[in-house]
């Protein structure tokens, strides 16, 4: 991936030795993967969250501490990574917005590492990265990349942007109202219909990650040989059939809460294809085309 001349966001905090309560969850690599299946085989994040910090095994004292010194950071240049993909999310979304007559706001990105607290609540490496919409910010322990690379066989730096164009779309469906609107949604339905939303919801994210490639490609010929299949291998790991397969050897469609392997390539790949907002409506679309 071509990411070296992008412009780089002025909108990362790098929280990686600071501790919002002097609480640390532990238990290492392990319960980080533990706890990103469970989670995106549908438990409820708060849950797990309260469970870790309530459990004496799971969680050690671990003091605050100053930002890492660059000389001394490992991940370094992933940080610079991190700053350049989002940089060029924020020119992305901000043309697109534009041409709808709408307002973009950059969403802010915070590197933290073990634990953080974030505007929806305590937050974990364990939870993997995601996006708050009370903040409006994306969250993101490093670890997961390395955790995306050993453990779901998913390398390649157009795999890290994805994960990181995906969280940004979450924040573009919190501008757009479509997060709110799935919310109210789902509290007047069945746990079931509600988890389906949850699909749509995730699927339509992919597609927007889909949507910045393709203009981040138009405008900056990011793309290089083999960036597409490490997105979508990446795509393809996290799918909820892949993850359910591995984690207890038999699917249940009914728990999916992001999309299956194929429903969340698909989605991305149009989102590609197309690099038009319009056509990753996925809310429109009957359950056995999604």
């Amino acid at each position: 991936m071509r990411w070296q001349d992008l412009r780089r966001s002025e909108n990362v905090e790098d929280r990686r030795r600071m501790t919002p309560a002097g609480v640390a969850v532990g238990g290492g690599i392990g319960t980080v993967i533990f706890v990103v299946i469970a989670l995106l085989l549908g438990a409820d994040p708060q849950r797990i969250m309260n469970l870790l910090q309530n459990n004496p095994a799971a969680v050690q004292q671990q003091p605050g501490g100053a930002g890492i010194p660059p000389a001394e950071d490992k991940d370094a240049e992933q940080v610079d990574f991190v700053k350049a993909v989002l940089g060029d999310t924020e020119d992305v979304w901000q043309d697109l917005f534009r041409r709808m007559n709408k307002e973009y706001r950059d969403p802010h990105l915070e590197l933290f590492s073990g634990q953080t607290k974030s505007g929806c609540g305590f937050a974990s490496a364990a939870v993997g990265p995601f996006y708050c919409p009370m903040d409006e910010k994306v969250y993101i322990d490093l670890e997961f990349f390395r955790l995306l690379t050993r453990r779901f066989r998913a390398p390649g730096e157009f795999a890290r942007a994805y994960v990181i164009a995906h969280e940004v779309g979450h924040h573009v469906q919190n501008l757009l109202g479509i997060s709110e609107q799935v919310r109210a949604r789902q509290q007047r339905l069945s746990p079931t219909e509600a988890k389906e939303l949850s699909v749509r919801l995730e699927l339509q994210a992919d597609f927007l990650a889909g949507v910045w490639a393709n203009h981040a490609q138009q405008t900056k010929q990011i793309l290089e040989k083999g960036d597409v299949e490490a997105a979508v291998r990446a795509a393809e790991a996290i799918g909820d059939d892949r993850l359910q397969m591995e984690s207890q050897g038999y699917v249940v469609p009914d728990s999916f809460t992001h999309g299956s392997s194929e429903q969340r390539v698909r989605w991305f790949r149009r989102g590609l294809r197309t690099g038009d907002i319009n056509q990753g409506n996925t809310f429109e679309v009957p359950a056995d085309s999604l």
